[in-house]
């Protein structure tokens, strides 16, 4: 393997979410924004892992939509595409 893709920082702690408490109303939303980052990342594991929801997860449906919109509205490209990739996991047909 080339060196140039070779990760040699020694950084291996796990990405931090900052999350309010799970029974804060703001929660769920926090957990949808997480995941979105986790997956734009590359490390949905770490941000199923931190908010205790899954990809995909239908209890997110609703924030994941909010997200979306306001991903819509300032043209944030990459947002938008993995807010419908999520919204599609969850068993929404036309996410948009």
């Amino acid at each position: 393997m080339s060196r140039a893709f070779v990760k040699e920082d020694g950084d291996d702690a796990a990405p931090r979410y900052s999350l309010p408490s799970a029974d804060d109303a703001g929660f769920p939303r926090a957990a949808a924004r997480a995941l979105l980052i986790g997956a734009n990342n590359g490390d949905t594991a770490s941000a199923e892992e931190a908010t205790g929801h899954l990809w995909g997860d239908p209890a997110l449906i609703e924030p994941m939509r909010q997200l979306l919109a306001e991903a819509i509205e300032r043209g944030d490209d990459r947002t938008e595409v993995l807010a419908e990739r999520f919204l599609r996991a969850a068993g929404v047909e036309n996410p948009d």
